[in-house]
């Protein structure tokens, strides 16, 4: 009787240690969830604002930001090369495709930083990039983006933080192609690699 005692004793802290590893495995592997963002929690935009390579670079480094990738939106000519979208003889615009978790960083304060980065009034040029590949352009993926698009550059005209008017279009995203292996993460790959994109001391206005 005692050894059957103490049998089912021994089985209880079992069965409550058993209880207490589950629990915290279970809790760690809630916690470990959120690190890494779900598909639900990844938004894309595309944004054009001048040479790729000083956008992405940029970018990129936002906190929220998942992925970027350089390459080519605003026309339907299929599977454009480099040399003919700086040839300017298209409507492609060279562009930043950007993974975000809008959990971290919302569209909104992407868009902000955007503004930030480039001149927005100058008409198909950035610094001496001059060309309609080099506009500046933000295509959205959902009538949300258009929403908040057209609300910030309407608040930024309104608070003059650019002395002219912001020439930014806003069009539907279409098909993407991805730019050659060569630009892609360029100035991490040539630090001294040219770029006229830096971040502007300016108060963007905010739309949240």
């Amino acid at each position: 009787m005692k050894l059957f005692l103490k049998l089912k004793h021994l089985v209880k802290i079992s069965l409550s240690f058993l209880f207490c590893f589950l629990f915290i495995h279970t809790l760690a592997f809630s916690k470990n969830k959120n690190i890494s963002p779900t598909k639900t929690q990844i938004e894309i935009a595309y944004l054009g604002g001048g040479c790729f390579w000083g956008m992405q670079d940029l970018l990129r480094t936002q906190k929220g930001v998942i992925k970027t990738e350089v390459g080519y939106m605003g026309d339907s000519t299929p599977s454009p090369k480099y040399e003919l979208v700086k040839s300017g003889k298209t409507n492609f615009a060279e562009t930043v495709m950007i993974q975000f978790n809008p959990q971290v960083l919302n569209y909104s304060e992407l868009l902000s930083y955007f503004f930030k980065i480039h001149d927005p009034t100058t008409l198909n040029q950035q610094g001496n990039d001059i060309g309609v590949q080099y506009r500046s352009v933000i295509f959205y993926t959902s009538d949300h983006q258009k929403q908040i698009a057209e609300k910030l550059i309407d608040k930024i005209n309104k608070s003059k933080v650019w002395k002219n008017p912001i020439v930014t279009k806003i069009t539907p995203s279409q098909a993407w192609t991805k730019a050659e292996d060569y630009h892609q993460d360029y100035l991490q790959k040539n630090p001294q690699g040219y770029t006229c994109h830096f971040e502007r001391q300016i108060n963007i206005p905010n739309i949240n």
